[in-house]
This record gives C-alpha cells, sequence and structure tokens, in this order.
C-alpha cells in the first residue's frame, strides 16, 4: 500500500512556508524598531521650508575650499587633519553611534601643528558618526563622517 500526496499534505507544505516567511518578516521589523527611531527631522513641513538654505550654506561651505579627513591616532583620540582652515578657528564634535546604543556626546578639540586638531579625551572603541563643527569667524563648515 502507497501513500499519495493529497490536498493535507499540500496544505502543510504551504502553511509552513508561509509560517517561516511570517516569523521572520515580525523578527526583522522588531529589531528594525528597536534599532532606528524613524525620526530624521522633527518637522518635515518646517525642515521642508528650509532645504533652500540648506543648500545656500553648502554652497558657500564648498566655496571656502577647506578640505577634513577624520581618524583616531595611535592613542585612540580623534584626530581632524584640516587644509585650508584658518588658524584661531573652533572644532567641535558631536558623537553618536551609528546603531543601536544611543550613546552619544560632544567634544571639543584642540588645535595641534600644521592645521591638525586633537580631541583631549580618548574615544570609546566601536563605530561612531562623527559630526564635525569648524567655525572660523563667519565661516562654518559642517561634516557628518561615520568613523571606525
Amino acid at each position: 500500500m502507497s501513500k499519495h500526496f493529497t490536498g493535507r499534505h499540500m496544505f502543510w507544505i504551504l502553511f509552513a512556508g508561509f509560517g517561516v516567511v511570517v516569523a521572520v518578516n515580525f523578527g526583522m521589523a522588531a529589531l528594525a524598531s528597536r534599532s532606528f527611531s524613524g525620526v530624521v527631522v522633527e518637522n518635515s513641513y518646517v525642515a521642508s521650508q528650509e532645504f533652500n538654505q540648506w543648500l545656500d550654506a553648502a554652497e558657500k561651505q564648498k566655496a571656502l575650499g577647506w578640505d577634513v579627513a577624520l581618524s583616531r591616532d595611535e592613542a585612540g583620540r580623534l584626530l581632524v587633519e584640516t587644509t585650508g582652515v584658518p588658524s584661531g578657528a573652533k572644532v567641535s564634535a558631536e558623537l553618536r553611534r551609528p546603531l543601536g546604543e544611543h550613546d552619544s556626546s560632544t567634544i571639543e578639540l584642540s588645535a595641534s601643528d600644521g592645521g591638525l586638531f586633537r580631541s583631549d579625551d580618548v574615544l570609546p572603541a566601536g563605530r561612531w558618526t562623527v559630526r564635525l563643527l569648524i567655525e572660523a569667524g563667519q565661516d562654518r563648515f559642517a561634516l557628518e563622517e561615520p568613523l571606525a
């Protein structure tokens, strides 16, 4: 006596297949909602009204001709190498974790020789997103980059 493939078998195969898909979707949605708040701007209407001002600021920043590179020094401090930035510029950085942990802190950087700026404190290990701000008189330069 041989067993035949019946509609009941097909039902259980489809049920198991769709069950896996639904379970994975719910799992991924739960992980996504825990790691990203979904808020890029507090009020999208207000942000849209400021968009042209952001474009103008970006053009002014580009016209400055300043060049900036971020890295860590041997001791693990934030190192900012600049070209074209006038002496006496004030450099600060906001550090935050790109995902998961919601660590954030603002640090001031001290000027070193030849356009180098260095943080006083050692950065904790791991990945960071650095939002850098350089101010020299009326000139402002902003940059956001990942730092491994």
